[in-house]
């Protein structure tokens, strides 16, 4: 937990939207930066909208040629990195006054998917549709190491806190521990239930579209989709599958109460001891609050158009949701009393 994080409990009961912030292309990814100073919001224009919490002002990144999925920052958060559907990484001054591109990298061939760094900011790990998951330089950008084993697209990954491990999850559900020194591939986790094969519609469909781990560091939580009977027709439901970190064991899978038809696109443990998930699809988008022993949620604040991707900033107050109807818009939770 970041040391400014607010000790006070959040009452997910009386989230409101706060603020919205406009642009002219839909959004489909944002991430506060580890200070809460922004929120880094991707655009189908291929740029990246700097938004600043305190006022809303915007400032755009531009240096990829594509939608951009994955935003990450040094653990100073003075260094942003982004990676994009042109299988670039490119390294950005978090809070300059004119972003512009320090470093490019052609990290993957074909889309860029995820991208998480090591806790010590000297690593960057990403995943791609080339099946592989690469581990990068913070300082110079060169190529530690390539992992390989995946047989489908990498749709997410994650260093575990220590930095002794890395995650990553492809588009069959398959989530890999690997030994970040070696590459060596520790054990698996079986998180199938994320995907949907669709012979008739000659399609797979699914995917691990984030990994959490538990501020215990003792359930690991994959999101994405399940139900995917049509997913030309936008026909699925969230899904969020945990496993018990010891013994790669699933020991919960929540879902959305009724028929929500969406996708889970994240999902972040909160400070307080419950699990938040952003979703939206064709049900309109959500935040969804699960308690850790249940399977739907125990509150569901509804947004005013659909969610491509959430992230919580790191007091637990405050939520970022990117939408489709070009806002991006902050969740504020207030504190219980």
């Amino acid at each position: 937990m970041p040391a400014f994080a607010d000790p006070t409990p959040a009452d997910p009961k009386q989230a409101h939207v706060a603020a919205a912030w406009k642009h002219d292309s839909p959004f489909v990814a944002c991430r506060f930066d580890p200070l809460a100073r922004y929120v880094f919001a991707a655009a189908q224009d291929n740029t990246i909208q700097r938004f600043d919490v305190a006022n809303g002002n915007k400032v755009a990144l531009e240096a990829h040629d594509s939608w951009v999925r994955a935003i990450g920052f040094s653990p100073d958060a003075s260094v942003t990195y982004t990676g994009g559907y042109d299988g670039r990484l490119v390294w950005w001054p978090t809070a300059a006054e004119a972003p512009a591109a320090a470093r490019t990298v052609d990290a993957h061939a074909g889309w860029l998917r995820s991208l998480s760094v090591s806790p010590d900011g000297k690593r960057i790990a990403t995943g791609g549709n080339d099946h592989l998951v690469k581990l990068w330089n913070a300082e110079d950008g060169s190529l530690v190491s390539t992992f390989t084993g995946h047989d489908r697209h990498v749709y997410s990954v994650l260093f575990h806190p220590s930095g002794e491990w890395l995650l990553s999850g492809d588009l069959r559900g398959v989530v890999k521990q690997w030994e970040t020194a070696t590459g060596k591939l520790v054990r698996e986790f079986d998180a199938k239930d994320l995907y949907t094969p669709n012979p008739g519609q000659a399609a797979e469909y699914g995917g691990v579209r984030s990994i959490a781990l538990s501020p215990d560091g003792k359930h690991l939580a994959c999101a994405g989709l399940y139900k995917g009977t049509n997913p030309f027709g936008a026909v699925q439901e969230p899904l969020v599958v945990v496993f018990e970190w010891e013994s790669a064991k699933k020991v919960q899978s929540h879902t959305a109460a009724g028929e929500l038809k969406g996708i889970a696109w994240n999902a972040q443990y909160h400070k307080d001891g419950y699990l938040v998930g952003g979703c939206g699809g064709s049900g309109g988008g959500h935040v969804l609050f699960w308690k850790l022993d249940a399977a739907n949620e125990f509150h569901r604040f509804s947004l005013p158009n659909t969610a491509l991707d959430m992230h919580l900033s790191g007091d637990g107050m405050q939520i970022a949701t990117a939408h489709h109807d070009r806002q991006v818009r902050i969740v504020r939770l207030a504190a219980k009393a």
